[in-house]
């Protein structure tokens, strides 16, 4: 581009004006800032290969160099973090976050301290403020894990819990339930 006019600063910083309208500085430590000819979008490129780039609408995108990490702050609060191996978190102004892993896995942080991860095989795990988890597989199985106990039913109706002394217990659908010892040993069975 044809350069307008070019000022040098006493501080060492140098503006040079270009005929497109757009705005080049340099300052002495190695950093330049451009103000497009729209004079709303703002690119500085730092000393250390980061660059901070100010869109129209006020969106700010920030890449760090060393990381090779991308911050993104859109003009609603939104932010969006993308990690050179791939992993992408999402900030929302409510608080919540939700991490996408390199894998797909994506895990979603609730401002009132519950988790959710969904797995790329369509398994969820959801983890509650008390530390109780359930997990749903995608076999049609689901897992209950208090501090008291953890349960799983089964598609079929059938449920079995093991306690935290060890003693596990199996109600079927038919009526039947099945209890063992913390040692496997049969201490009922109903059999219908």
């Amino acid at each position: 581009e044809e350069i307008q006019r070019e000022t040098a600063y006493h501080d060492g910083k140098v503006e040079k004006v270009l005929k497109n309208g757009c705005h080049l500085i340099f300052f002495p430590n190695g950093t330049c800032k451009k103000v497009g000819s729209d004079g709303k979008t703002v690119t500085i490129t730092f000393f250390n290969g980061d660059v901070k780039q100010i869109m129209p609408d006020q969106t700010v995108i920030y890449y760090y160099a060393d990381a090779k990490t991308t911050h993104t702050t859109y003009s609603d609060g939104l932010e969006v973090l993308q990690f050179s191996n791939g992993q992408i978190e999402k900030h929302y102004p409510d608080g919540k976050k939700e991490i996408t892993f390199p894998d797909q896995t994506i895990k979603n942080l609730f401002t009132d301290g519950q988790e959710e991860s969904i797995f790329p095989d369509g398994t969820i795990i959801r983890v509650q403020r008390d530390g109780s988890k359930t997990i749903e597989f995608n076999n049609g199985q689901r897992e209950l894990h208090t501090s008291q106990f953890k349960r799983r039913e089964y598609p079929d109706g059938t449920v079995k819990t093991v306690y935290m002394n060890g003693q596990q217990e199996t109600k079927y659908v038919s009526g039947r339930v099945r209890v063992k010892d913390k040692d496997g040993n049969i201490i009922m069975d109903t059999k219908l």
